[in-house]
């Protein structure tokens, strides 16, 4: 039997809310086994991670109570977003404006915190949820013991404020900061050089840019694109240990449900360890496919 000599637990328990429902978490004992569980290997455990919180009818993008929805069917990382207020608070949310997923109008910049309050959160079919918008704050005390996320920061959002909130809330053992290119990678390392990130690379070029601007390969996670990864990225990262996102939101989630599910497990196949989804359950169920065929555990399930 493969076993994944780790120290996170993965854990299954219950919660009281209007019904019993099952609660799947990721919980690390420090910063060390937390780093531990991304580092790329032949047996790696792979994790869905689900697209702005995996939100569904009843439950609005960005919002805990979608976030503990979607690890009531599995364990999962989540992808969340952030944004800045007119009096800089940061809160949970995707677009510049209000219009999508609110019963506001206008730009998130435009209102004051107080003001988002008294707002509700709109879901997938647009109809309106009891939820509000939350800060990052309580995002992040949420999550504790509970999730891993990846911290999309919004345009015009200082990492400053990102990293100060992480640690505030003593969250760097659950806590991943999205960048999109070598500046800001080496940006957020310079704020905190032992901090994970998730950075864009598809090779040997993107990684050694950022390792010359002074950021770790060891804190980093690689997203590696929206289409099936080449193997060639693959080998060159399992040769660095540094693990792979794949983002199948949009085509590849769209070519899932015209033709079956089986494309997600292939992508793990490939070498990739996350799978950014708009459907974590599904994508889920292959992970589990590949989990059995594997004969994968971690120490604690």
């Amino acid at each position: 039997m493969k076993n994944i000599i780790l120290y996170v637990a993965v854990c299954c328990s219950f919660y009281l809310g209007t019904a019993q429902q099952k609660e799947h978490t990721l919980a690390f004992k420090n910063n060390t086994d937390f780093k531990s569980f991304f580092r790329a290997s032949s047996n790696f455990y792979p994790v869905v991670s689900a697209h702005r919180g995996g939100p569904t009818v009843g439950f609005p993008e960005n919002c805990t109570a979608t976030f503990a929805h979607t690890i009531s069917y599995n364990p999962a990382v989540i992808e969340t977003d952030i944004a800045l207020t007119k009096d800089s608070v940061l809160v949970m949310m995707h677009d510049n404006t209000l219009d999508r997923t609110t019963t506001g109008t206008g730009n998130i910049n435009a209102y004051t915190y107080k003001e988002l309050q008294q707002l509700s959160l709109k879901d997938t079919e647009g109809k309106v949820t009891p939820y509000k918008i939350e800060t990052l704050d309580e995002v992040l005390q949420w999550g504790k013991n509970k999730v891993v996320y990846t911290l999309d920061v919004k345009r015009g959002v200082p990492f400053k404020m990102i990293v100060d909130a992480v640690k505030r809330n003593k969250a760097e053992n659950y806590s991943i900061i999205i960048t999109y290119n070598a500046t800001q990678a080496a940006e957020v390392a310079a704020l905190a050089p032992d901090m994970m990130l998730s950075v864009s690379a598809r090779g040997k070029e993107d990684v050694e840019r950022m390792e010359n601007l002074g950021v770790k390969a060891e804190n980093m996670i690689a997203f590696v694109g929206t289409t099936f990864p080449k193997p060639e990225t693959m080998h060159y990262m399992k040769e660095k240990g540094i693990a792979c996102i794949s983002g199948t939101m949009g085509n590849i989630d769209k070519s899932a449900i015209a033709n079956g599910d089986a494309i997600y497990l292939d992508i793990v196949k490939a070498g990739v360890m996350i799978i950014s989804s708009d459907r974590p359950a599904a994508v889920a169920q292959q992970m589990a496919l590949y989990i059995k065929e594997n004969n994968l555990t971690i120490k604690g399930e």
